[in-house]
């Protein structure tokens, strides 16, 4: 899978939800997990994070949204329940993302969603536990943007396997060098 992800959550409710939070996306592959304005503690939260996710993987607290930092080009994704957002099975997630969630007893505030690139919502009817629903962000993330047998139509796992990926013939911006690559092709 190309590109790069973070997630994170802006304040703290309850710190064994953002540790378990962060054990997911420590199993999911990202490359960053982080705070905004957050009272979060290792200690507290490390009864959920089994995997110790902020000695694995970069973490970042940051004091407020002012100072929240994110790689260029990364675009924040904001997970929120409001009529706005768009359902996360119709978004296309971006190459290099952050995403951000709010405390479990509020949302994001009006600031961090203005801050955000886009936001998305879990269709669900009501707001679920934070860490499940980083989960389901981070599952919805690889399953659209990973290879992965196609499903099959009928119940069940997969008929036919993944194709073997293949690389095609470079692309030149220019005719002559995409010639001179044929001839030392058809050289060899």
């Amino acid at each position: 899978m190309r590109g790069y992800f973070g997630i994170g959550v802006e304040g703290v409710s309850k710190q064994a939800n953002v540790g378990s939070l962060f054990r997911s996306a420590h199993a999911f592959g990202a490359s960053f997990v982080f705070t905004v304005a957050a009272d979060y503690t290792r200690r507290a939260a490390g009864r959920a994070d089994t995997s110790d996710a902020v000695t694995q993987v970069p973490f970042y607290a940051f004091p407020d949204i002012a100072a929240l930092q994110l790689p260029k080009g990364c675009r924040l994704v904001g997970v929120e329940l409001v009529d706005e957002a768009i359902d996360l099975p119709s978004f296309h997630h971006p190459a290099q993302a952050a995403y951000v969630l709010g405390r479990e007893r509020g949302s994001l505030t009006p600031e961090m969603l203005a801050r955000c690139d886009h936001v998305v919502k879990i269709p669900t009817q009501f707001c679920i536990n934070l860490g499940i629903a980083g989960a389901i962000v981070m599952y919805d993330r690889v399953t659209s943007l990973a290879r992965f047998a196609p499903r099959p139509v009928r119940a069940g796992g997969p008929i036919e396997m993944l194709a073997e990926h293949r690389h095609g013939e470079p692309v030149f911006r220019t005719p002559e060098r995409m010639a001179l690559y044929r001839t030392e092709i058809n050289s060899r």
